[in-house]
């Protein structure tokens, strides 16, 4: 009860709870980004087919889904809960010192970038997830998670809204990858700065990876 009252209602352990989601929403994306990057062997589907075919049916994976919206959600409030809080903090301390002299932009604007990737993932949601689990349009054979993307990508419009989608996630990870690291008091001269330049690693290709796949199969490179 005293660790559910800790990371709930006290702000260290709301910034505990962000750090913690905030990982594991990290090592989906690593796996995501792996099994649709599936689509670049440029064999028909083949190979993304078999992949994404193993994710839906495994039922350790199907189990982890729910875990996985679990721990999405939380992120997700305790994120707009601190967000409001150091904004408010914030505009008590601009009128004794300039808010932008130690921070970066987008680590000032995590709120907002949030709100971009949430309803980019309410599109992505609705194009995706919803047509593999809750139709049979994949499973009666009608036609592949391939040529599902293939369809939606077609359109110009959603490729701009997953391009866009993904400079937000890049800007997010940016800070959000060693600000958690930090967060669980994981911070040292000897190894913060790896984590930083994994992080920005990371948050590069991931991104450019997730961009890279609506604008290949948009312009005819994969088939």
């Amino acid at each position: 009860m005293k660790l559910f009252s800790f990371l709930f209602t006290s702000s260290i352990g709301r910034k505990w709870l962000m750090g913690l989601t905030g990982l594991f929403l990290i090592s989906f994306l690593l796996v995501h980004c792996g099994v649709n990057a599936c689509i670049f062997f440029n064999d028909e589907g083949e190979t993304f087919n078999m992949a994404a075919e193993f994710m839906g049916t495994n039922w350790i994976i199907r189990t982890m889904e729910f875990v996985l919206f679990g721990g999405l959600l939380l992120h997700i409030f305790q994120g707009l809960y601190l967000w409001k809080f150091n904004t408010d903090a914030r505009k008590k301390r601009y009128s004794v010192s300039a808010g932008s002299a130690n921070s970066t932009w987008y680590s000032r604007s995590m709120g907002i970038l949030g709100t971009l990737l949430l309803l980019f993932l309410v599109v992505h949601l609705k194009d995706f997830w919803v047509t593999s689990r809750f139709t049979d349009v994949i499973t009666s054979g009608e036609k592949t998670l391939f040529q599902e993307m293939k369809e939606v990508f077609a359109n110009p419009l959603p490729v701009v809204i997953y391009v866009l989608g993904c400079i937000s996630l890049c800007y997010h990870l940016l800070h959000g990858f060693q600000s958690a690291f930090q967060t669980l008091g994981i911070n040292h001269k000897s190894y913060t700065p790896i984590i930083q330049s994994t992080g920005r690693l990371f948050s590069i290709v991931v991104s450019l990876l997730f961009a890279a796949m609506p604008v290949a199969m948009h312009l005819g490179w994969i088939q």
